[in-house]
């Protein structure tokens, strides 16, 4: 299991910067993840709804009013470069 998720802030469009509980951060476009997929993700597609993001401190991801989340992990993943363990592994 990767570090949780700390701290969001909105940066401008789809580019979020995150602090995750290591101390590390990073600032991660989430374009390709909100844009275009429909259903509970469609009213992220617009700016002033996708900046209401927070965090929820007790999975320690992203959320937003909607009750959306996404994976801390693979947040971590990207935003770090670390591969996500192999089922085998994990």
């Amino acid at each position: 299991m990767f570090p949780r998720i700390s701290d969001v802030h909105h940066v401008r469009d789809y580019v979020l910067h995150i602090l995750f509980t290591n101390g590390e951060e990073a600032d991660l476009d989430l374009r390709h993840r909100i844009v275009a997929r429909r259903g509970v993700f469609t009213p992220l597609e617009d700016i002033t709804y996708f900046s209401q993001v927070a965090v929820d401190p007790e999975a320690g991801t992203l959320v937003w009013p909607n009750g959306v989340d996404l994976d801390p992990d693979v947040l971590y993943s990207e935003a770090t470069g670390t591969p996500l363990p192999s089922p085998q592994t994990a």
